[in-house]
């Protein structure tokens, strides 16, 4: 029978259906919150036919009429009997046994609906349809019904004060696939809040948003998406009014333009290769195939109000559809595609006054200069910028410092040679740029290459020249933010707020030193921060189970705190060699209810008369990082409560070499992290710890010692992950990134010590040895691409230790000693961690990672007494 016989909108009339049986299904992936405990839960499923009931309807005899007690009870045998991973596999499963008892019907629908599986909505579900010609169906259609919200919503002036009850359906149909189950509680999660936060004028807007939200996390473009988003107080005299959008990816696709202007090059790139913009690298989440035909140098910097949030608001607001925040449709006119560091600066010109929080951003864009302009001059507004005195403090300030390479001065001829007569005007390149280290040093962490016009200098030769001279002015810090989370649904915001992802408030943040200016004559302070490790895991390489009941792990974690650790990571899946798998709902059942609970010590707490908050309180305000290469894992650890993520692949998942899959990680990961806004850690690792520690194509790093290799594959091969991660759209934030050349993880006995020897030369600038090595490969970068990255040294118990201590006291006869070397378990390698710790901070660690927070943390306080 031929393919279009069998379809049932061509030739079947007649169908059977069961509708809306109710079954009770055990599930492994938990209900309402992931387990890996299988657990017996409501389902409701349906069921059609393709059927010709022409001889049932013709004899009206039995024979030839279809048993649906059969039908039914046959389902319930079916399901009862077995435990599914997900609901697609239920639908497979159904479906299976459905086409070998019935081979001859046309076509089988099946629609499974779980009923207790989500937090704001009715039902969660699958339909799906096979016709008798196919080996599996063309597509698949997932549902979320009747999510339930508030938003504000309406241009009445009472709708704009108080929010309103929404009602959300939506149906997600795609291409069939049975890659990962479709992780319905984050994307049911990233709705609630949309709506929650969102303050629309039309049920139209908010539908279409909506839409882009949900496209935007599955990143498919096979995907068809219907959203239904009803108003239930719209109209009196009926049950709702309602809107219904169809979209997919491509309607919220950037337009494409020219190829990108040359004029900023890469510092990255490779000295005998042509020099692309910034934004040339491809990346997994690029949002185009092709760039806008400008680039411009955004200087941005806050000194009021919540400045690390602001600067991320204002960079969101740069991306807003057609460069109108009102409007709020069409393709970006401007986008993000590189950001420097970020620096804590004293203010110049007027010194009464908060400091600044300052860096700076690549854009590729179509705009004009003077159109580009007004578009920064409405963000400052929408963020919170108001009037005050001339170089007096601002919520925002967004300065357009390059622009290509034209030199632009829209004042009277009469007025040019004046550098402070710039209201309502635009210079290009920015007048006060050669004399501002606050701008010329994120602009050097970006394109230090650019030759300035009008000066006729690089930013790197401009830099250089103003920081031998002699100044008064502090040191300036490069600052790590943390966010706040979980958030909490505030008061009025600025209704722009409501169409980017939310953006957290911060918790506190980290500041290093960058180097001093020599006229200073003195070295800043340099403080090296404790990462306590808290392993909740029955299988741990370092304490085992120590840690794996909740009560062990909240003891461990206040004791941390008191003894000076400056953030906990939190793990749910040993990378010891040979550990067992842990699938994403077991790591997610051990770590989410660590942070939980951590958080909610806080909120039993009150201070204490004197207004010091207690040790368990200052325990629940504590930083949190999540160490999880997962980005399911790390989005729920986060929204918990986690300020951090450190992952172990940088990104790029387990496997290694790095394949197709890699890349779907990679470009998940970033996305999660770049919506979040939080640190990450970036570790160098190749696949399993025990694995893969070759470097020989490395041995042209080699030095005289024939060591080397293992820190230039280390530079190279994280350093092209953290430029894919930082550069092109939808990138991190570079201030955001934390590298970890991962000690233990592939690499030899030499190796390791080798990394952690010289860890300093990981985010260093080349040595004049490593600028000018023979037999490098013309790919290699001419810039260390991990140049002045924080660093995190995470030497902890590990195994190459205990390969230390395993060995003899060498050296000859006379006076060599009688130690034979030793075996030793992880919690006997403390006085030895000891050691690397105190070489980490001579080399100038920002972070090092310490089991034994006491003990090491006094290792940490003497060694920097004797370097820093």
């Amino acid at each position: 029978m031929s393919e279009k016989k069998d379809a049932p909108s061509e030739q079947t009339r007649d169908f059977v259906r069961v509708n809306d049986l109710a079954l009770t299904v055990s599930f492994s992936d938990g209900s309402r919150w992931p387990s890996s405990t299988p657990q017996p839960q409501a389902v409701v499923l349906s069921f059609s036919f393709a059927h010709d009931v022409s001889s049932a309807a013709a004899t009206d005899n039995l024979a030839y009429s279809v048993n649906y007690s059969t039908l039914a009870s046959g389902m319930g045998a079916i399901v009862g009997a077995e435990t599914f991973p997900s609901l697609e596999a239920l639908a497979d499963r159904v479906y299976d046994v459905y086409a070998a008892q019935y081979p001859d019907i046309h076509s089988f629908t099946v629609r499974i609906a779980r009923t207790k599986t989500l937090l704001y909505g009715a039902a969660y579900g699958l339909e799906i349809t096979k016709l008798k010609a196919q080996a599996q169906p063309e597509e698949e259609t997932f549902f979320f019904k009747d999510i339930v919200g508030h938003a504000l919503i309406g241009i009445h002036p009472h709708e704009r004060k108080r929010k309103q009850r929404v009602r959300v359906n939506v149906s997600i149909t795609r291409r069939f696939s049975r890659g990962t189950p479709l992780n319905f509680r984050t994307l049911e999660q990233r709705i609630f809040d949309f709506l929650e936060d969102s303050k629309y004028l039309t049920v139209e807007a908010l539908a279409s948003e909506v839409a882009h939200t949900v496209l935007s996390f599955l990143e498919d473009k096979t995907a068809t998406l219907t959203v239904r988003i009803s108003k239930p107080s719209a109209i009196l005299g009926a049950e709702s009014a309602e809107v219904e959008v169809r979209r997919t990816l491509e309607d919220f696709a950037p337009s494409s333009s020219a190829p990108s202007s040359a004029s900023f090059v890469d510092p990255a790139a490779p000295s005998t290769a042509p020099q692309p913009s910034p934004s040339s690298g491809a990346t997994a989440s690029s949002s185009s195939s092709k760039s806008l035909p400008h680039i411009a140098a955004i200087a941005v910097g806050a000194n009021m109000g919540d400045r690390f949030s602001n600067i991320e608001c204002a960079l969101r607001l740069l991306e807003a559809p057609s460069a109108n925040l009102d409007e709020w449709t069409g393709s970006p006119r401007v986008v993000v595609v590189n950001t420097s560091f970020m620096y804590e600066t004293a203010p110049m010109y007027v010194e009464d006054q908060p400091k600044f929080i300052n860096c700076a951003c690549m854009v590729e864009t179509d705009l004009e200069p003077r159109a580009l302009l007004a578009f920064l001059k409405k963000i400052e507004v929408a963020v919170g910028r108001t009037e005050t005195f001339r170089n007096g403090p601002r919520a925002i300030d967004l300065d357009i410092v390059a622009y290509d390479s034209i030199v632009l001065d829209t004042r009277p001829q009469a007025l040019r040679n004046r550098s402070d007569n710039l209201k309502g005007e635009l210079v290009i390149p920015h007048p006060r740029l050669t004399e501002r280290e606050f701008v010329l040093r994120p602009l050097a962490d970006m394109i230090p290459d650019y030759v300035v016009p009008s000066v006729g200098r690089t930013v790197e030769n401009l830099l250089s020249i103003l920081v031998q001279q002699p100044t008064e002015e502090p040191a300036m810090y490069k600052v790590i933010p943390f966010p706040r989370y979980p958030m909490q649904h505030t008061g009025e915001q600025s209704p722009y707020f409501s169409k980017v992802p939310r953006v957290p408030p911060t918790a506190t943040y980290w500041a290093y030193p960058v180097t001093s200016h020599p006229s200073q004559g003195k070295r800043t302070s340099h403080r090296t921060y404790i990462m306590a490790t808290l392993n909740a895991t029955p299988d741990s390489f370092s304490d085992g189970s120590a840690h794996y009941s909740l009560p062990d792990a909240l003891t461990y974690t206040t004791s941390a705190v008191s003894n000076g650790a400056s953030i906990i990571d939190i793990g749910g899946y040993s990378t010891r060699p040979g550990a067992a798998f842990v699938s994403p709902e077991e790591e997610f059942t051990r770590v989410v209810p660590v942070v939980q609970a951590i958080r909610e010590e806080g909120q039993r707490q009150t201070p204490s008369p004197g207004g010091r908050l207690s040790l368990l309180a200052r325990t629940a305000t504590t930083l949190l990082s999540v160490d999880t290469f997962r980005w399911e894992v790390a989005e729920e650890s986060v929204h918990a409560g986690a300020n951090c993520i450190n992952d172990v692949c940088a990104f790029s998942g387990p496997d290694w070499p790095l394949n197709e899959k890699s890349e779907v990680h990679f470009a998940k990961m970033r996305q999660v992290t770049r919506d979040l806004a939080v640190p990450v850690v970036l570790m160098h690792s190749r696949g399993p710890a025990a694995e893969n520690k070759d470097y020989s194509q490395y041995a042209y790093a080699n030095d005289e010692r024939g060591r080397g290799a293992v820190l230039e594959g280390v530079r190279v091969e994280l350093g092209a992950k953290v430029e894919k991660a930082v550069k092109g759209p939808g990138g991190i934030r570079r201030w955001l990134v934390i590298v970890d050349p991962g000690v233990g993880f592939s690499k030899t006995l030499e190796g390791n010590l080798e990394v952690i020897r010289e860890c300093s030369s990981v985010v260093a600038g080349y040595s004049p040895r490593l600028q000018s090595l023979v037999g490098a490969p013309a790919s290699r970068p001419k810039r260390n691409p991990l140049e002045g990255y924080p660093l995190l040294i995470g030497a902890s118990r590990k195994s190459f230790l205990g390969a230390v201590l395993r060995q003899p006291d060498g050296g000859d006869d006379t006076g060599a000693g009688s130690y034979e070397g030793r075996e030793t378990r992880p919690d006997e390698r403390d006085w030895a961690t000891a050691a690397a710790v105190s070489c980490a901070v001579q080399q100038g660690a920002n972070i090092v990672r310490v089991h034994d927070v006491l003990h090491l943390g006094d290792v940490v306080r003497v060694s920097s007494a004797l370097w820093s």
